[in-house]
C-alpha cells in the first residue's frame, strides 16, 4: 500500500470537509439574518390582498376564466420594483417615506399626501371592515357582533403588542392565505390551461376586459403600501448591511402576493366561470356560490381567507396612516413606543379603527360610495407617491451608491407611467360606473 498517497487522500477528504463546514456555517449565518430582516416586504405586499382586492381578483376569474392570468408576471415585476425603491431608501436613510418628503420637498407637498392618505385610508378601512361582517355573516354571525368584536381585536394588538410581536402575528397571518391554494385544489381547475394563459398573453381590446385588467393592477398597487413597507424597515432598524436581505424580502412579498392571487382567480375560474355564475360582485357572494359547485370546504376555506385578509389590512392601514400623519409633522411613531411616547400615532390608529368600524355598523351606510371614494382617491394619490418616490431615490446626496441604475430608472419609470395611466382609467372607470348607476 502507498501510505504517501493514503495519507495525501485522507488530508484531502479532512480539507473537503472542512470547506463544507465553513460553507453550512456561512449558509446558517445568511439563513438566520434573512429571517432577522424578513418581515416588512412579505406583509406589505399580501394586505394588498385584502377584502376589495379579492373581490376583484374573484370577479377577474368568474367573468373571464383563465384570461387574465398572464397579468400577474408583469404586475409582480411592477410591485417588486415599486417596494424595492422604498425599501432601499428606508434602509439607506433609515427614514419614513413621508419624513424625507417632508424634508425634501417641504411642507406643503407633505400636508397634501397626508390629508389625501387619511381619507383614502380611512375609505379603505370601511372596505375592510365590511369585508369581516361579510365574511362572518357566511358562518351565521351577526356584523353587529363581529365587527366590533374585530375592532377590539385588532386595537389591542398593536396598542398591548411590541413590534416583534405583532410581526409574528402578521407574518402567521400570511401564511392563512393559503386557504384559497386548498380552495384551488378543490375546484379542481384545468391547470394546464391556467399555466397556459399564465406565460401567453391574451391581451382583447373590449372594455370590459380593459376594465378588469386596469382593477387588477389598480388594486394591487396602492399607495399606502410604500409608507408601511418603509416604516417597517426604519422601525426594524434594518441598515445597508443588511440591504440584500431587505431586497429578498420584498421580492418573496411580491412573487407570495402574486401566487395567491394566481390561486384565486384558478378557484373561482374553475367554478364560478365554468358553471355560467358570471354576475358575482364581491368575494362573499363568491364564497356562498362555491360551495354547491366545489363542496362545503371549498367555500368554507374561501370565506376563511376573506375574513383573514380583511382583519390583516383593517389592522395594517391605520397603521400606515398613522405614519404617515406622524412622520409628515415629526411627531413620535411605532409600535415599539409605549402610548406615553406616542400619543398622536396610537390615537389616529384609534380613530380609523372607530371611525371605520361605526361607518359599517350603521343601518343605512352608503358603502358602494365609500368604496367609489377609496378606489378614485387611490387614483389620485398613486402617481403624486410614486413621482415623489422616483425623485427621492435618484438623490446621491441622499441616497449615495444606492441610487437606482439606468436600468432600473428605466423600468421604474415605465412602470409608474403605466400605473399612472391604468389609475387614471380606473379613476374615471369609477366615477362613470358611479354617475350611470341607478338611483345616484
Amino acid at each position: 500500500m502507498d501510505w504517501g498517497a493514503f495519507a495525501s487522500r485522507v488530508e484531502g477528504l479532512k480539507s473537503r470537509g472542512t470547506d463544507l463546514q465553513k460553507r453550512i456555517r456561512g449558509l446558517r449565518r445568511r439563513l438566520t439574518l434573512l429571517l432577522a430582516v424578513i418581515g416588512p416586504g412579505l406583509i406589505t405586499s399580501n394586505v394588498d390582498n385584502d377584502a376589495g382586492g379579492i373581490s376583484v381578483y374573484t370577479q377577474a376569474g368568474a367573468q373571464y376564466g383563465y384570461a387574465l392570468l398572464w397579468s400577474l408576471i408583469p404586475m409582480t415585476i411592477a410591485l417588486y420594483v415599486t417596494e424595492e425603491m422604498c425599501a432601499r431608501m428606508g434602509v439607506v436613510t433609515g427614514k419614513g417615506l413621508s419624513d424625507l418628503i417632508r424634508e425634501e420637498f417641504g411642507f406643503r407637498p407633505t400636508f397634501f399626501v397626508m390629508i389625501t392618505g387619511f381619507f383614502v385610508d380611512l375609505a379603505n378601512v370601511v372596505a375592510e371592515f365590511a369585508g369581516v361582517a361579510a365574511a362572518m355573516e357566511i358562518f351565521h354571525v351577526s356584523k353587529y357582533i363581529a365587527v366590533p368584536v374585530a375592532a377590539i381585536i385588532v386595537w389591542i394588538l398593536v396598542l398591548r403588542g411590541t413590534y416583534r410581536q405583532v410581526e409574528v402575528i402578521f407574518l402567521f397571518a400570511c401564511v392563512l392565505y393559503l386557504s384559497y391554494l386548498f380552495s384551488a385544489f378543490l375546484a379542481k381547475p384545468d391547470w394546464l390551461l391556467a399555466a397556459e394563459h399564465t406565460v401567453i398573453p391574451n391581451l382583447r381590446l373590449d372594455s370590459g376586459y380593459l376594465i378588469m385588467l386596469t382593477g387588477l393592477v389598480g388594486t394591487t398597487i396602492a399607495p399606502w403600501q410604500f409608507f408601511y413597507l418603509q416604516a417597517g424597515f426604519v422601525e426594524k432598524k434594518v441598515g445597508p448591511r443588511q440591504y440584500p436581505q431587505a431586497r429578498a424580502d420584498v421580492l418573496f412579498g411580491s412573487v407570495s402576493c402574486m401566487v395567491i392571487v394566481f390561486f384565486i382567480i384558478v378557484c373561482t375560474a374553475a367554478t364560478l366561470w365554468t358553471s355560467g355564475h358570471r354576475d358575482i360582485t364581491d368575494a362573499a357572494q363568491a364564497a356562498q356560490a362555491l360551495i354547491p359547485l366545489a363542496g362545503k370546504g371549498a367555500g368554507i376555506l374561501f370565506a376563511f381567507g376573506l375574513l383573514n385578509a380583511s382583519l390583516f389590512a383593517a389592522s395594517i392601514l391605520p397603521l400606515s396612516t398613522a405614519h404617515v400623519i406622524c412622520e409628515g409633522l415629526g411627531f413620535e411613531a411605532g409600535i415599539d413606543r409605549k402610548f406615553g411616547e406616542a400619543r398622536i400615532f396610537y390615537s389616529l390608529y384609534t380613530v380609523l379603527i372607530v371611525v371605520g368600524a361605526g361607518i359599517v355598523l350603521l343601518p343605512r351606510a352608503p358603502l358602494w360610495k365609500i368604496l367609489i371614494f377609496s378606489q378614485v382617491g387611490n387614483g389620485i394619490w398613486l402617481p403624486v407617491v410614486v413621482i415623489f418616490i422616483l425623485l427621492l431615490v435618484n438623490r446621491r446626496d441622499l441616497m449615495g451608491e444606492y441610487v437606482n441604475t439606468t436600468t432600473f430608472n428605466i423600468v421604474a419609470w415605465v412602470t409608474a407611467i403605466a400605473m399612472i395611466a391604468l389609475t387614471l382609467v380606473l379613476t374615471y372607470t369609477a366615477l362613470f360606473q358611479h354617475s350611470a348607476a341607478p338611483g345616484t
